[in-house]
């Protein structure tokens, strides 16, 4: 039984890619923020658009990797066979992408960087410029299989405290609201944005399903024999169930422990990542600061690698896809060229913007939500079409829950237009 067990777990791991980088990408992007402030400012109801949002968007994040493992073809490619004018949008959608998300997730990892070395002399450009060098400099020598090495580590630690963190939570108990507390609404123009942000970044936003599929087709040229596609979504699944897990833990921690309070999560990156570690050490005990902190700034690190990583070869696939004949753009050193020079721009974008980031943040995240249901609509057009064998496209129930999906998405976006008008 130990063999057969030991056995299993060795196949596990070895399959183990995509899916625990996409855990990793979406814990920075969604959870460690938006559910910890979704805990802490709304409560439990949070619990329900955090739940429909992983559900709903399961299936748009799934044909990524689905349509790899069955046509060794990236989802670009797939979206290229669509129409040329579908993967332009997709790579308009990526050129915001890269002026924004990394540059985000860049500022909060530097905040959590001061806030757990105490470095206040150097200043958060300096830092970030550091952590730019030193992830594109991972990303450069260690590629893919150093990548999703370090990160099996990385979510394995994070996964244990926040286990820890939340059974203590839950044993003491809610933390008691103060006198005059009244709940925030939440069907305002301040509760209905945050929705936005947390409903279009949960799990993360849907334009990372080509990303998966990019991980999907790295992960299948390190391996002497492919998975087979029952195991390659099996393996996802798991990455997959793992994010929503972490998001429901981190909203309970928000919660218990700040719920009715009156105190504010900051949206300065340093107060804020002191604040996120505090909620932690709180229950747990000081002796865990350095624990927590280390396992915070672990998980804001491998977040910004993988997502460093991602725009990058995205970036690079859509341009081979859509200028076929410049054959500079599939040279070795191209990976390495358009690394530096997304660590230079999202450097100088934290440089000239740091004070607007949230306005920046903001259309990101607009772009992404808006672009979701068309996004999910093509994502299932690529595994439906008539290249794919039927065996291989989805069933007719995660055929439903798509177009559910679309639609909930959909009816959110138009209600989210008629409030900005």
């Amino acid at each position: 039984m130990t063999l057969l067990f030991m056995d299993t777990l060795k196949k596990l791991l070895q399959i183990v890619g995509p899916g625990l980088l996409f855990a990793s990408m979406a814990i920075g992007t969604s959870h460690l923020v938006l559910s910890t402030k979704a805990g802490a400012q709304y409560g439990w109801v949070m619990l329900i658009p955090i739940i429909l949002a992983n559900i709903l968007k399961y299936p748009f994040f799934e044909f990524g990797v689905r349509y790899t493992h069955i046509t060794k073809k990236t989802l670009t490619e797939g979206y290229l066979d669509l129409g040329r004018k579908y993967l332009w949008l997709y790579a308009l959608i990526t050129m915001v992408s890269i002026f924004t998300i990394l540059a985000a997730l860049y500022v909060v990892t530097a905040g959590l960087f001061i806030n757990l070395f105490k470095i206040t002399d150097l200043g958060l450009n300096m830092i970030a410029a550091g952590l730019f060098l030193l992830i594109s400099l991972l990303l450069l020598i260690g590629r893919y299989r150093l990548l999703e090495n370090t990160l099996k580590l990385i979510v394995s630690v994070l996964f244990i405290a926040l286990i820890i963190t939340t059974i203590m939570v839950i044993t003491k108990g809610q933390v008691a609201p103060e006198a005059a507390f009244e709940p925030l609404p939440i069907f305002n123009e301040v509760g209905i944005l945050f929705l936005i942000g947390l409903v279009g970044w949960m799990p993360t936003a849907v334009e990372a399903s080509g990303w998966v599929s990019m991980w999907s087709i790295e992960k299948i040229k390190t391996m002497k024999t492919p998975p087979t596609l029952k195991a390659a979504i099996s393996e996802f699944n798991i990455g997959y169930f793992l994010t929503a897990l972490l998001a429901v833990f981190f909203l309970i921690i928000g919660c218990m422990t700040l719920y009715g309070t009156g105190t504010e999560l900051s949206g300065n990156a340093v107060v804020f990542a002191d604040q996120v570690v505090n909620l932690f050490t709180a229950h747990i005990g000081n002796w865990a600061y350095l624990m927590i902190a280390g396992a915070a700034l672990a998980t804001m690190f491998s977040t910004c690698m993988t997502a460093h990583d991602a725009i990058s070869r995205v970036s690079l696939d859509i341009i081979n896809k859509l200028y076929p004949n410049q054959h500079v753009f599939r040279r070795k050193k191209a990976f390495a060229f358009t690394v530096l020079l997304f660590a230079v721009i999202n450097w100088a974008v934290i440089a000239l913007f740091s004070a607007n980031m949230s306005s920046l943040v903001a259309l990101a995240t607009f772009v992404s939500f808006i672009t979701a249901p068309l996004l999910g609509w093509m994502n299932l057009r690529t595994v439906t079409n008539k290249d794919i064998p039927k065996p291989y496209q989805p069933k007719i129930g995660l055929r439903m829950l798509t177009y559910f999906g679309m639609l909930f998405l959909t009816a959110f976006a138009f209600y989210y237009c008629w409030i900005l008008l």
